[in-house]
């Protein structure tokens, strides 16, 4: 996507996004933002490592191209944002799970051949079970190894280097060798390392491709609550459908009573209700007249609207919304950015220790058979399985516990910031409170409610709504209603018996919320009111027990969310845009602040997005759902500081089981460096160390009791 900026009147600059599926981890990072602020032109190089993107500001006179040229000799291939839709990135996942699927059914059979040997098979049997390894593993490697290939020949060819190719050098060179053992009958094959190695580390590419697919689908999401096309008023007054890319600023549409709006504007005629929550948190429709203002994505309520389009596309301010849920997401990359340092720095370790103990044998007169089956001994024995089940077993152990609590936990890693957290912000509508207007219908009688219920199910207004579903849970039945008629800020009308009947604004001072009913000469208002959580005092009690003070954050007005703050004792910020939620977030952060953010709106995106960790629950949107980390299920709020919790303890266990994996390395890979471990001692002792770590992370199924 290119962006007009204004910079200097006399340097016109241009801001370009590219993707970049090749990247795998902080050196890749480093080497793209270092490499293309190198070149003339370019003021600066960001990369979104969690949606693989590099935002490059340049100067004008620097073409697409050139800069496609740049990221290439960098040993990258890019594509244009635009040019470069989400199905790619979908086509790579798949083929990640692909690629997954065959190296663990690789993996499976080769094991299961590898323990026949193991038990004592010798002679031609060992030989039979070698070939059969053979035949599974060679075009499991090529076929699952591709992924890491590709990436080690991109970067070679451009005399560089990056992660895969140490990785690519190991399994290769395992599978070269076991084939050569097989071929010349000798005792022992490794095609099961090889395989196994893969297999451990697509595992870790289809999980980090999985987690950057639902980061685009929440932008997506936002993006498609936009209406598709609109009414266009022609000069001769005739109507003509347009998409929404197509629009133009000045363009005259037409919309009509329940059709979202595809650009902003400002209303030229008609008057009615906009619902406008999603990015104003308001929790009431909002009545709207000539001159007032919309946005995309608003709902129209009621009657028909003439609007003059003000923005359109990348302009609109739900895109707006959009592109601050991107920036935010960068912010959350640095997670992603140290376990993937740590991963570095772990495969070029372990080939390292695999190299010296080849070299070390060699100098000491071993030969170049021994010294090789050493050299893959170790590789074996240090396979990271124990490393790397240490976080995921107690990550997937804690999930499957918060959600039997109503809890469901979207990334793994979001138990990591949930345990840090120390404070917790709170939207109001549809957080703390249900979001869904409830009325007070003790004042009517059995006839008012049949009418009530009639009139208000022919109505989409969001307290009709609520009145309509209020009364049927009742088990009213309606009365028959003829010649209804909805009036736009008016209410509904029709007769009942010959009566008029109507449901509309309410007139009585200070209900701010309500709805007048009318049968004849006679009136009855009735009161609604967004009724809080049933446990929401309590929730914030167990959190504050946990030394994690609570606030609120809402775009409402100052007297509704002040009420709430009152009842619950908490302190609260109102009339928040998403840019100050944002701002809001950011500033917390920068005090040091690790904040959790509890938010249900679409104008919460950007404040879930750029949290410390965050939770929405089911009831919100579609991209607040995305954005967040975890979503809670129901009317409790409990969920929200049962994840804290739940979350502390499992950090409490991935660091155990760190303890049990360091130390089995600690122990084990000397012995493997002085040849006292065989290759089938090593694969035992790995799979060992890796049913330790796994039985201390099912303790947490307990934690929650």
């Amino acid at each position: 996507m290119t962006a007009q900026i204004a910079f200097d009147p006399s340097v016109e600059l241009v801001d370009t996004r590219f993707t970049v599926p090749g990247m795998r981890c902080a050196g890749c990072i480093a080497k793209i933002e270092s490499g293309l602020v190198e070149l003339p032109g370019v003021i600066s190089a960001r990369v979104n490592f969690s949606t693989k993107r590099v935002a490059v500001r340049h100067d004008h006179d620097i073409a697409e191209d050139g800069l496609l040229a740049a990221l290439q000799q960098l040993g990258f291939e890019a594509a244009v944002a635009d040019a470069n839709p989400l199905a790619t990135d979908e086509r790579e996942t798949k083929r990640l799970l692909r690629a997954l699927a065959v190296a663990g059914f690789g993996m499976m059979n080769i094991m299961l051949l590898s323990v026949a040997v193991w038990s004592g098979a010798g002679g031609v049997t060992r030989d039979v079970f070698h070939w059969l390894s053979a035949l599974i593993a060679i075009p499991v490697v090529a076929y699952a190894g591709q992924p890491f290939f590709a990436s080690a020949l991109m970067a070679l060819r451009y005399r560089r280097t990056n992660m895969d190719v140490p990785i690519s050098i190991g399994v290769l060179l395992a599978t070269a060798l076991s084939l050569y053992e097989t071929a010349t009958g000798g005792a022992h094959a490794y095609f099961d390392g090889a395989v196994m190695l893969l297999f451990f580390l697509l595992c870790g590419r289809a999980l980090d491709a999985m987690m950057r697919n639902r980061t685009r689908a929440g932008i997506g999401a936002l993006l498609g609550r936009m209406g598709k096309s609109a009414s266009v008023i022609q000069s001769d007054w005739s109507l003509k459908r347009i998409a929404a890319d197509k629009l133009e600023v000045g363009m005259l549409m037409s919309v009509a009573a329940g059709e979202a709006l595809a650009a902003d504007g400002v209303v030229e005629d008609g008057s009615g209700a906009i619902d406008n929550g999603m990015l104003t948190g308001e929790s009431t429709p909002v009545p709207i007249s000539t001159g007032g203002v919309v946005f995309a994505g608003a709902l129209n309520l009621l009657g028909p609207l003439t609007v003059r389009i003000t923005a359109v596309a990348s302009d609109t301010a739900i895109a707006e919304i959009a592109r601050l849920m991107d920036e935010a997401g960068q912010s959350r990359s640095r997670y992603v950015r140290v376990a993937d340092r740590a991963a570095r720095l772990y495969a070029p370790a372990v080939h390292t220790l695999a190299v010296l103990s080849f070299v070390g044998w060699m100098v000491a007169g071993a030969g170049v058979h021994q010294s090789l089956v050493i050299a893959i001994a170790v590789l074996i024995i240090t396979c990271p399985c124990a490393m790397g089940l240490a976080v995921p077993a107690a990550q997937v152990v804690a999930s499957n516990t918060l959600v039997r609590h109503g809890l469901l936990v979207k990334d793994g890693s979001a138990l990591e910031r949930l345990a840090e957290v120390d404070m917790a912000l709170f939207d109001k509508t549809g957080t703390l409170t249900l979001g869904e207007p409830r009325p007070d219908v003790s004042g009517l009688g059995e006839t008012e409610r049949a009418v009530a219920l009639a009139l208000a199910q022919k109505s989409r207004h969001p307290l009709s709504r609520g009145l309509a579903a209020t009364l049927t849970a009742q088990g009213v039945k309606p009365a028959v209603i003829d010649s209804i008629d909805e009036s736009a800020g008016f209410g509904i009308s029709g007769r009942w018996n010959d009566t008029p009947v109507a449901i509309g604004r309410a007139s009585a001072d200070g209900a701010a919320l309500a709805s007048e009913l009318t049968i004849g000469d006679q009136s009855w208002t009735v009161r609604f009111s967004d009724p809080m959580r049933p446990d929401a005092v309590e929730a914030l009690a167990d959190l504050q027990s946990m030394h994690i003070a609570s606030v609120i954050l809402s775009g409402d007005k100052e007297e509704a969310v002040q009420d709430v703050a009152n009842m619950l004792g908490i302190d609260a910020l109102s009339a928040m845009e998403p840019a100050n939620k944002l701002a809001q977030l950011n500033r917390l952060k920068a005090n040091g602040h690790r904040p959790l953010m509890v938010g249900d709106g679409l104008n919460d995106g950007p404040a879930l997005a750029a949290a410390h960790a965050s939770i929405a629950p089911a009831t919100a949107s579609d991209a607040s759902q995305q954005a967040a980390d975890a979503v809670f299920i129901g009317e409790r709020l409990a969920p929200v500081a049962l994840a804290v919790r739940i979350a502390r303890s499992t950090m409490a266990i991935v660091r155990q089981n760190f303890v049990i994996a360091i130390g089995y390395n600690i122990l084990a890979v000397p012995l493997a460096i002085a040849g006292l471990v065989t290759p089938i001692i090593a694969a035992i002792a790995m799979s060992c160390s890796s049913l330790i770590v796994v039985a201390n992370s099912l303790r947490l199924a307990r934690a929650a009791k």
